[in-house]
Formats: C-alpha cells, structure tokens, sequence
C-alpha cells in the first residue's frame, strides 16, 4: 500500500528509510498521475518489502518537490540510502514503472 507523504514527513519517511523509497510526485488534478495511481498501489504489493512507495501531493506540499527539481507530474523519484538515485517523468504502463523499479533497487 502507498503511504502518503508530507513536507514535515519526508525527511523521516523518505531519507531516513532502511527501504528503497519510490516518491511519486502527483497533484489531485494531473490525468495521467490518476492514471499510473492503480498500478503504484500494485507495485506496492509485489515489491512489499523490498520498497516502500509514497506519494506526494505538490498542492499540499510544495516544498519538497522545489528541492528535487520536480518540474512535471507525474514524477517518480527511487531514493535509496537517503539519495536521489533514479527518475522517471511522465505517465507509462505498469510494466514500464516495474522495469524502472527492478533497475534501480
């Protein structure tokens, strides 16, 4: 299950996590963030575990994606021992956000 992520949250949940952290920045109002959301929370599952996934609304929360250069929704960002280590902007097909993750934890 993807977790939820706050501007005051993020240094604990994100870069303090033991896990890979895959951060997907998203707004109420982006069509293809709503689009890639289902298989996000699939992913969750398979990969429970092996990586947390959050998510981060850039609405509520616009401090956090100004610090990692977000500039399109939606984007994904894997952290991993408290680093920005990989990204991927824009909507794609499960398989694709699965290939990413397989890459890069």
């Amino acid at each position: 299950m993807t977790k939820n992520v706050s501007d005051s949250s993020f240094e604990a949940d994100v870069i303090a996590s033991t896990v890979p952290v895959l951060v997907d920045f998203w707004a109420e109002w982006c069509g293809p963030c709503r689009v890639i959301g289902p298989a996000l929370e699939e992913l969750s599952g398979e990969f429970a575990g092996k990586i947390e996934i959050a998510k981060v609304n850039i609405d509520e929360n616009p401090m956090t994606p100004t610090k990692f250069g977000v500039r399109g929704i939606p984007t994904l960002i894997l952290f991993k021992d408290g680093k920005a280590k990989a990204t991927h902007v824009g909507a794609a097909p499960k398989s694709t956000l699965k290939a990413f993750i397989e890459r890069n934890i």
